[in-house]
């Protein structure tokens, strides 16, 4: 059954269509959400606009005021969002609460405690106009429309959402319609808190509903999602010159060196390839293991996935959830049989899981190369493929052999020898000994190539959400008229090139004060 339809009951022509939900664990219909069509798309959008207004006058300290009360009611109320998480989207309770509410709550924390200082007015000092002061001012956009996806439809949607509050601008969420129950549970929390209702509007739906936000005059757009729905929307977002943030697939690779902690490395890869059941963009994708470990790091890694308790995860005890979305599991399946075909080794796993619902086992492939899909495409299922080399300089060239460059991993016991590993791999994030700790408030999230461009999380970024305006005064009184200005002359072209010369000229002044330094 699939994770999300809509249908229009017979006996009523004129109700509006609904996305039915049905739960990936056991097939159950778990809630509805309304379609937005194009028409109610404008009217949120209209909507957030005469909202945002009096939101975005106000000091930057009184919205993050605000937003404190919608992290202190996301709090209070966070078993709910458990509980539609657990529903709709077949998370384990723990992955429901640690990875999602808990880094929303934090996200929400971090922008309301760090934003008054991060957007307040600096001064740039300019190193020829002396007497010119200039200022550069973070002011509100306008209204942002964030298109997510459905495999962390809480935290992604919401924490872009709380940064772009937080900047003064309304926000207008379009949900995947494969995942829409939890973002309709947060704008009730939004709205139960208290907080501008109008401010921050879900409208779901299909592709046809994001498609709208795109053309409703938003001044910005965040989309999380696939490369293929993301060229798409960057190129809509072009034609009507809307600044947008992709972020995209990923095929994080593992280095394993031939020093690795063998333990740490083996539990890193199976929560790392297997949490949120593989569908996560960050996942681990692919392990290069240097020859000395490969066998005995493959063997321990097979070890703790067949420890795995896997099924619907509204049992506490349940390690590996359902997959979300129905086609991942023909995704996977495909991958495997590619696999096997050209030469891999199954170890574990492989197909669907027996029984109710959508579940597919946890997998191990050896022996895998690049010649098979499940090493060069992204999977997003819970797919672990391995690959023996010989070095880490074999190990870095098929890392980087990939159209997407989100994150990647290497483990090994020597710091120095990690870090100059990591910094020649091609992705937008390298954890060294760890896996998924670089999703937190502080850190620039994005990745390079294929995996998209623009960054969510920390100051950079949320200074990119609002618009940067730049003022400049004088700092003495002015004379009546510039000599760079109107009329021109042979004397004053003179001057400015004996100038040019004083300033950049071999010796010149400019020369000399950098030499100093």
């Amino acid at each position: 059954m699939q994770a999300a339809n809509h249908s229009t009951p017979k006996d009523s022509p004129a109700a509006p269509r609904r996305i039915q939900v049905h739960s990936p664990a056991h097939g159950g219909l778990v809630g509805e959400a309304p379609i937005a069509d194009a028409d109610a798309v404008k009217a949120a959008v209209a909507a957030a606009r005469r909202a945002q207004e009096p939101w975005g006058a106000l000091p930057v300290r009184e919205r993050c005021a605000a937003l404190l009360r919608f992290r202190d009611a996301l709090v209070e109320r966070a078993e709910e969002l458990v509980d539609v998480l657990n529903q709709e989207a077949g998370k384990p309770r723990v992955e429901a609460l640690l990875h999602e509410v808990t880094v929303l709550i934090d996200l929400t924390t971090w922008y309301a405690q760090r934003a008054p200082e991060i957007l307040a007015p600096r001064e740039v000092s300019l190193h020829l106009l002396k007497h010119r002061r200039a200022v550069i001012h973070h002011r509100p956009r306008g209204v942002i429309g964030i298109i997510s996806p459905w495999n962390f439809p809480l935290v992604i949607p919401f924490g872009d959402a709380v940064a772009a509050l937080v900047t003064g601008s309304a926000v207008v969420v379009k949900p995947s319609e494969v995942t829409p129950l939890i973002a309709l549970k947060a704008k009730e929390i939004w709205d139960g808190a208290g907080l501008p209702a109008g401010l921050l509007q879900v409208v779901c739906g299909h592709g046809e509903t994001g498609a709208a936000l795109i053309d409703a005059g938003v001044q910005k757009i965040v989309f999380t999602g696939g490369v293929a729905s993301g060229k798409r929307v960057a190129a809509a977002c072009g034609e009507r010159l809307i600044p947008c943030v992709m972020e995209l697939g990923g095929k994080a690779p593992l280095i394993a060196c031939a020093d690795a902690e063998l333990e740490r490395t083996a539990h890193a890869i199976v929560y790392g390839g297997f949490a949120n059941s593989g569908q996560v963009c960050i996942s681990v994708e692919r392990v290069y293991a240097h020859q000395a470990i490969y066998e005995r790091l493959l063997d321990r890694v097979v070890e703790l996935t067949q420890e795995l308790r896997q099924g619907d995860a509204t049992r506490a005890e349940v390690d590996v959830g359902a997959i979300i979305f129905e086609k991942q599991c023909e995704i996977a399946e495909k991958h495997v049989e590619d696999a096997l075909a050209r030469g891999a080794e199954l170890r574990i796993g492989g197909k669907r899981a027996p029984g109710p619902g959508r579940f597919f086992q946890p997998t191990i492939l050896a022996h895998c190369d690049h010649s098979m899909t499940v090493m060069t495409q992204e999977i997003f299922g819970p797919i672990v493929p391995f690959m023996k080399v010989a070095d880490e300089e074999e190990a870095l060239r098929l890392a980087n052999d990939s159209h997407l460059g989100l994150n990647a991993y290497v483990f090994t016991a020597d710091r120095e020898r990690g870090e100059r590993i990591a910094a020649r791999v091609e992705a937008g994030t390298v954890l060294v000994n760890d896996v998924f700790t670089n999703y937190p408030s502080e850190i620039p999230f994005g990745g390079v190539k294929q995996s998209g461009f623009g960054r969510v999380h920390g100051e950079d970024a949320l200074r990119d959400l609002a618009e940067t305006r730049t003022i400049t005064v004088d700092r003495l009184p002015s004379p009546s008229r510039d000599p760079m200005w109107y009329p021109y002359s042979e004397k004053g072209y003179r001057w400015f090139s004996k100038g040019l010369r004083a300033l950049y000229g071999r010796g010149g002044l400019l020369q000399r004060l950098v030499d100093l330094v």
